[in-house]
């Protein structure tokens, strides 16, 4: 009851999710600035001549005009009861005042400075938050300017052993990225438009790691992060009519930093006595840094040389160079299963660089010989080389001498993919596809820890896929696509990459009346792979079908509602740990979801029109190697106070559980309440 009184002070709004943003006002088209900047002045020359305005026309505008929206309110968040750190993972929304959104758009009329300034910012104060500005003079710039922050938590109590010694998810982590990126057009609308933009992307935060020591015991471990990415470029565009080319030359920084610093007994994993000892670590420092940095350009040109053809070309080239420090001093009792030998602390400094040289290219064209016949033809190329130095060296106390590994290897992935595609339409009402893909790859890698070749491995990919389909105009009210795409592989990179595979794909929309619209989607996905260490069959169902119901163009109601029904099963074979059994993973799931949403226009009371009330929400059920519910009802209310105040409130409802993780499940209730002004 503690928050029931704010709750009442203040006049209910609705929205978890901001509040949808009014339409701006329309900008002056390029065709009418210019037919005012050419209208004759000589009646307003004469009207100041005699101290009086155009005959018949309004005053000018003098100052600029600003339109837009605030939108605040109050959330109150019950409990939430059950899992804490389950309902952080997932819904993570906190009770308090918030401005939930607020947007403005200026416009000058004498266009000195600007022509149109808009502006929005929504989230503040919630896990994510966005912020825009964009600014532009007709034929002078365009300028756009982003931001959001993620606050990003996942402590899913199920995951990586919850057993841990610190009683939390061993790959937990509470951070928050960032982005920013801005771009600057000049001269836009001619041939030739400079640019200049910067990218920004970094996080921060906490988490949870695992010191691991050899095949032995992993011992998880608290430690702090921080990254940050820049990106600089700039370049031209130039459009020639027929003609379209990009020049771009940029610049990448990278930094990333992780540091722990622990001091408690920790016994790992893997508590069970190593040949009568007990492994545990009780102190541990260790820090990394990568830095890294390089040159990119970039050029892509597109042209239309005669009606029947285009040729389209991008080509990229980055020659990126890494840096790696790395120091560590750990203590406690370890084990050396290769020379069976127990030591009480080891020290290790290590340090590494690279230069990363990488080309790609795409090109290809899109031929029409008749009017019905499109052929479209495609290739890309990728050219990868890593070439690196790392030096590391490993101190054991009461072990063996120290030991020092220099390591001078290169890595090398190089990946081309050639692709046809033919149209025909057969029919005004029947178009028919088909087509060839094929890829090509190659790569030399650093080997794992259980590699077999030595300290690098090599892995192809050769992959056949066969395309086609069609799309059925059976009159202007349905329409039925069908894709369908087969491979067949001689080799691949991963296990669990596709192999042998088909992929299906049906898509109806039908429009039975001006009010009602049906559509429904049906995929499906076959892969397998009969190799005997890996004996990979998958399969994947996804069928869904979904109502929109618009009568007198939702004037007084609108209905959406969505159904899907999917399954997906996965059988593969893996080496299970600590002798590496050969053992089957096998995964089910069948799931059920659905959304829907009521919009109904409220009748007017005494004199007050506009209320608005929508109903819905969304499920999902889940049955398999996992079952699952999750529900979330919703409702809201909204009632306009004049032409500039409207009053909105809204409850939500969360409710997740598990039945084999009963302990992860949590429930909790939002309530909403605000007001949005305008003008």
């Amino acid at each position: 009851m503690r928050y029931l009184l704010p709750l009442l002070l203040m006049v209910p709004a609705f929205a978890q999710q901001p509040a949808q943003q009014q339409a701006p006002p329309p900008t002056t088209e390029p065709a009418q600035a210019q037919k005012v900047a050419e209208t004759p002045a000589t009646s307003a020359a004469q009207g100041a001549a005699s101290g009086q305005g155009a005959p018949g026309s309004p005053a000018p505008p003098t100052g600029i005009s600003l339109t837009g929206t605030v939108d605040f309110g109050y959330r109150e968040v019950t409990g939430p009861g059950g899992n804490f750190q389950e309902y952080r993972s997932v819904v993570d929304l906190n009770s308090g005042p918030r401005l939930f959104g607020i947007d403005f758009t200026a416009i000058d009329p004498k266009k000195r400075f600007f022509d149109r300034i808009d502006v929005d910012a929504y989230g503040f104060g919630d896990p994510y938050n966005t912020a825009h500005v964009t600014a532009s003079k007709l034929g002078i710039y365009d300028f756009s300017f982003g931001y959001s922050n993620i606050a990003y938590f996942d402590a899913v109590p199920s995951f990586a052993n919850p057993n841990a010694p610190l009683g939390f998810n061993e790959q937990s982590f509470d951070i928050h990225r960032r982005n920013v990126d801005a771009e600057l057009d000049l001269f836009t609308g001619k041939k030739i438009v400079p640019y200049l933009a910067y990218e920004h992307n970094s996080g921060y935060g906490l988490g949870i790691e695992d010191w691991v020591d050899g095949p032995s015991n992993n011992f998880p471990v608290p430690y702090n992060l921080s990254d940050n990415t820049n990106n600089y470029r700039g370049g031209v565009r130039i459009d020639l009519g027929r003609f379209h080319a990009t020049l771009e030359q940029g610049w990448t920084t990278f930094g990333d930093n992780d540091s722990t610093y622990y001091h408690n007994f920790n016994p790992g994993d893997n508590p069970t006595p190593l040949l009568g000892q007990s492994l545990f670590l009780n102190g541990l420092a260790q820090a990394y840094g990568i830095r890294g940095n390089g040159p990119y350009s970039r050029i892509l040109i597109s042209a239309n040389p005669t009606p029947w053809m285009d040729v389209f070309a991008n080509f990229l080239y980055s020659e990126p160079r890494t840096d790696v420090t790395f120091n560590e001093a750990a203590q406690g009792n370890f084990a050396n299963l290769a020379t069976l030998q127990f030591y009480t602390g080891q020290d290790t400094m290590g340090t590494g660089a690279a230069i990363q040289p990488q080309a790609t290219g795409t090109g290809g064209v899109e031929v029409r010989p008749t009017r019905r016949l499109r052929i479209l033809e495609s290739v890309t190329i990728n050219r990868e080389h890593d070439a690196a130095s790392p030096l590391t060296t490993l101190l054991a106390v009461g072990a063996p001498p120290a030991t020092t590994n220099f390591l001078d290897y290169s890595q090398i992935v190089n990946y081309t993919q050639q692709e046809t595609d033919v149209m025909y339409d057969l029919t005004s009402r029947i178009t028919l596809r088909g087509g060839y893909r094929y890829m090509r790859g190659d790569a030399t890698v650093l080997g794992s820890e259980l590699s077999q070749t030595g300290l690098l491995e090599s892995g192809a990919l050769r992959r056949h896929v066969g395309l086609g389909g069609f799309t059925y105009r059976a009159f202007e009210k349905l329409t039925v696509d069908l894709d369908y795409e087969g491979s067949s592989s001689d080799h691949i990179y991963f296990r669990t990459g596709l192999n042998d595979y088909s992929k299906g794909r049906a898509r109806v929309r039908y429009q039975l009346n001006p009010s009602l619209l049906l559509q429904a989607n049906f995929q499906v996905l076959n892969n397998q792979n009969p190799a005997p260490d890996v004996r990979n069959d998958f399969q994947s169902r996804d069928n869904s079908l979904s109502v929109y119901w618009t009568p007198k163009g939702a004037k007084r109601v609108s209905v959406m509602a969505e159904y899907d029904r999917s399954t997906l099963r996965s059988d593969i074979t893996f080496l299970y740990p600590p002798f590496y059994t050969p053992t089957v993973s096998d995964y089910r799931l069948n799931a059920h979801t659905a959304t829907s949403a009521v919009d109904v226009a409220l009748p007017g009371v005494g004199g007050v029109t506009g209320a608005q009330l929508s109903l819905g929400g969304s499920l999902f059920v889940g049955s398999g190697s996992r079952p699952t519910q999750y529900y979330q009802p919703l409702a809201r209310f909204s009632i306009p106070f004049g032409k500039h105040v409207v009053w909105y409130a809204a409850w939500q409802w969360y409710d997740m559980g598990e039945a084999f993780y009963l302990y992860e499940g949590f429930r909790t209730n939002i309530i909403q309440t605000g007001l949005r002004f305008s003008r």
